[in-house]
């Protein structure tokens, strides 16, 4: 169907449909902040919130980039060994022992996740004392 040479707003020409070539915005001393204490208070859940916040965040912060990396490279372990013991403990007679394994990894990070967060907050950077530094 021709519609008379008007422009229906759907054309390729249109230039609300033009790919915007504009780099995501660094973030303020805030959010690089906020964003990197997130990470370490994302322990709770595992690796998971570090790892996202680090993919999607690393390029607008330097903050946020160095927090998380060290964040995601202290739970990314713990919560491997708390996914094998969650399986592990549906073993009939040994479950038991590896639920309780799989309790204390979740307490440990989460215990040392807040203690980071708290620390980062603050504007400090925080090294945690056992990390494997997986990612560079």
């Amino acid at each position: 169907m021709h519609n008379g040479g008007v422009n229906s707003g759907n054309s390729p020409e249109d230039p609300r449909f033009e790919a915007s070539a504009q780099q995501p915005q660094p973030l303020t001393p805030s959010e690089d902040r906020q964003w990197a204490t997130i990470a370490h208070f994302g322990a709770i859940l595992g690796c998971i919130p570090s790892g996202i916040i680090h993919y999607v965040f690393r390029e607008r912060g330097p903050f946020t980039a160095q927090e998380s990396k060290e964040a995601f490279n202290f739970t990314l372990p713990p919560t491997i060994l708390a996914i094998l013991a969650n399986l592990l403990s549906m073993i009939p007679f040994v479950g038991g022992f590896f639920a309780v394994i799989a309790v204390l990894l979740w307490l440990f990070l989460t215990i040392n996740g807040v203690i980071a967060g708290i620390e980062v907050n603050k504007g400090r950077p925080y090294r945690y004392r056992f990390n494997l530094r997986l990612i560079d």
